[in-house]
């Protein structure tokens, strides 16, 4: 027995060493999963965890426009992700791709590659991801309470450019809207409020 208690205190020590940490149960991942969500959509919303095994995994079927990611166990802090339904195709590629080793350019021309073909559809009237994170320290991973979050807006217009949208291609103000990538398939809008 206090070989395996051993076994455990060091196994526990080499997740910490590489920054993963232990995945919460079911209720807690939707709970804070759900957190990026504007409030009348997060009941409703579908949500995407980690299983026991560390692979992602659907925790709950949604009857809304919203899906939700939760928090990645091998990264620091939390950083949960919630889209509009018409994002999923994109960010389902963007998922097999990386699942498969791919860079962020290989992914990023691959993708703009197919939606110029027609096999990867992109949303026709633009499309809001809501990103929600905050530093390790703000979490309580046994019942989900988060501490000083901070939100990140993202609004893709795919081909949008900044003459046809009139917005700069930097912030110059904090937490004014820019574009990102314009021109191509990947188009958006930034908003990055103030942290206070």
């Amino acid at each position: 027995m206090k070989a395996l208690l051993t076994s455990c205190f060091v196994f526990g020590i080499i997740l910490a060493s590489h920054g993963q940490k232990i995945i919460p149960p079911k209720d807690i991942q939707i709970k804070m999963a759900v957190l990026a969500a504007p409030e009348e959509t997060r009941e409703g919303a579908k949500v995407y965890g980690y299983g026991a095994d560390g692979t992602l995994t659907v925790l709950r079927e949604g009857v809304n426009e919203m899906i939700c990611i939760g928090d990645d166990p091998d990264k620091e802090g939390l950083n949960v992700a919630c889209y509009q339904k018409e994002l999923e195709p994109f960010m389902e590629r963007g998922r097999e791709l990386k699942k498969e080793g791919k860079s962020f350019r290989e992914i990023f021309d691959t993708r703009e590659e197919e939606v110029k073909e027609g096999i990867l559809k992109m949303p026709d009237n633009g499309a809001t991801l809501y990103v929600f994170s905050t530093d390790e320290k703000n979490v309580n991973w046994s019942n989900g309470e988060v501490e000083n979050g901070h939100f990140r807006y993202v609004v893709y217009i795919p081909y949008a450019t900044q003459e046809s949208t009139g917005l700069p291609l930097k912030p110059e103000a904090p937490g004014m809207p820019w574009i990102m990538d314009p021109g191509t398939h990947r188009a958006h809008i930034m908003i990055t409020p103030p942290k206070e």
